[in-house]
C-alpha cells in the first residue's frame, strides 16, 4: 500500500531535476552569444596599419628639388631696335622688333609686347595700342646674353584714315611681356589721336 507514494515522489522528482538540467543547459548560452564587444578602436583601425605613419611623415618642399627657371626678361636688361627689311605694301610698313639681352644672365621672352605710338620717350601714347597679331603661336625664347628676340610689327599709314587726326609721333613706346617698365624707340611716325583707329599690330615673340 505504501510503495505506491514513493513510486509518484520518485517521478516528480526525476521531472524536477529534469528542468532544472533544462534550465542549466539554456542560462548560459544567451550571455555567451551576446559576448563583450570588442573596443572601437579594434574594429575600426586593423592592426599594423601604415597610415598614422603616412600622415606623419613631411613632405619634401617642391623648392629644394626643382630649380628656378631662368627669370622673365625686364626693361632694364634690354635693348630695342627695329628692322624694316619686310617692306610694306598697300600703305603700311611691315619690321622686326627686336629685343637683344644687354644683362649678364639669361632671360626668357614669351608673348606679345605691348606697343604704342608717343610723343617723346616720356610722353603718353597717342591713339590705340598695338592689336595683337595671333597668326604665329607664342613661344618660350630663352636669350643668353647678346642675344635677341622679335616680333613681327606692322604700322599702317595714318592718312589713309579720313578720320584719324593725325598727330606727330616720336617713335614707338614698347612694354615687355608682363613688365610694367618700358623702352622707347625712336622712329618718327603719324599717330591717329582717334583711338577707334588702330594703326599697329603686334605678333609674338619668336627666336632671331
Amino acid at each position: 500500500m505504501r510503495s505506491q507514494p514513493i513510486k509518484n515522489g520518485l517521478v516528480i522528482t526525476t521531472a524536477v531535476a529534469a528542468a532544472a538540467l533544462l534550465l542549466t543547459a539554456c542560462g548560459p548560452s544567451q550571455p555567451q552569444s551576446q559576448g563583450t564587444p570588442e573596443p572601437a578602436s579594434t574594429s575600426s583601425t586593423p592592426s599594423g596599419s601604415s597610415a598614422p605613419a603616412t600622415s606623419q611623415t613631411p613632405s619634401t618642399p617642391p623648392s629644394s628639388s626643382s630649380p628656378a627657371g631662368p627669370a622673365l626678361c625686364k626693361a632694364a636688361n634690354l635693348t630695342v631696335t627695329d628692322d624694316s627689311a619686310g617692306g610694306g605694301a598697300a600703305g603700311s610698313i611691315n619690321s622686326q622688333l627686336i629685343l637683344t639681352n644687354s644683362g649678364s644672365e639669361p632671360c626668357l621672352l614669351k608673348g606679345f609686347p605691348g606697343v604704342s605710338l608717343t610723343a617723346d620717350a616720356n610722353g603718353s601714347p597717342i591713339g590705340a595700342p598695338a592689336k595683337r597679331d595671333e597668326s604665329a603661336p607664342a613661344a618660350d625664347v630663352l636669350l643668353a646674353p647678346g642675344q635677341a628676340g622679335a616680333a613681327a610689327l606692322r604700322y599702317t599709314q595714318a592718312r589713309n584714315y579720313p578720320d584719324c587726326a593725325v598727330t606727330p609721333a616720336a617713335g614707338y613706346r614698347i612694354y615687355p611681356p608682363e613688365d610694367t617698365a618700358s623702352l622707347f624707340l625712336a622712329e618718327p611716325r603719324d599717330a591717329c589721336s582717334n583711338a577707334d583707329i588702330e594703326l599697329l599690330s603686334i605678333g609674338a615673340f619668336q627666336a632671331r
